[in-house]
């Protein structure tokens, strides 16, 4: 049986979300920590869409604890956005989020990302733990272009396409990652 499949688009307003997490930078010490320790025990590049000079495993965030409290405050940040934003409570729902996938990339000269999604999570996650002035930014659907700053957090829906044009050569350094929902069953009474 073959399936045929159309093609309608429309155009959206998507919400692009941005925090500053300052007020947790004892978690942004530990991801850079845990970037540098994941370069020595993983020291080849995964390969990807992004052509940076070091990209640590996928599943980073189980190859190394020290991403934990980061990876838990970007869950409770979603869940938060969910409510102001989406008029939706994951927990109501019977619904968590779970960080997926989680990788540092070490962006110098030339580096970039090929336009890409992270469907189909839920939401995908940039956090800048180094954001030189000069340093590549990360462009949205081809029209949104917002500058790294270090301490912040950019989280976005999964699905939208976003890419990081070359790097003049000033150092970026990014922990992303991929969450999804996922049941959560309330405890019997």
């Amino acid at each position: 049986m073959d399936i045929v499949i159309q093609n309608f688009t429309v155009q959206a307003i998507v919400p692009i979300f941005w925090c500053n997490l300052a007020s947790v930078r004892p978690y942004l010490l530990l991801a850079r920590q845990a970037i540098d320790e994941l370069r020595v025990s993983h020291p080849d590049s995964t390969p990807s869409n992004v052509r940076s000079v070091y990209m640590s495993p996928w599943k980073s965030h189980q190859h190394n604890g020290k991403l934990a409290p980061i990876c838990n405050h970007v869950i409770q940040v979603a869940k938060q956005a969910s409510v102001e934003y989406f008029n939706t409570d994951l927990q109501k729902l019977n619904f968590d989020l779970r960080v997926t996938d989680c990788w540092g990339a070490i962006y110098e000269k030339n580096d970039h990302t090929i336009a890409h999604n992270h469907f189909p999570s839920d939401f995908a996650a940039a956090i800048y733990l180094e954001a030189e002035a000069d340093c590549a930014p990360i462009i949205f659907a081809d029209s949104l272009s917002i500058q790294p700053v270090p301490e912040t957090l950019i989280l976005f829906p999964g699905m939208l396409n976003h890419s990081v044009p070359l790097n003049t050569g000033a150092r970026r350094v990014v922990l992303a990652m991929n969450l999804q929902k996922i049941p959560s069953f309330p405890n019997p009474a």
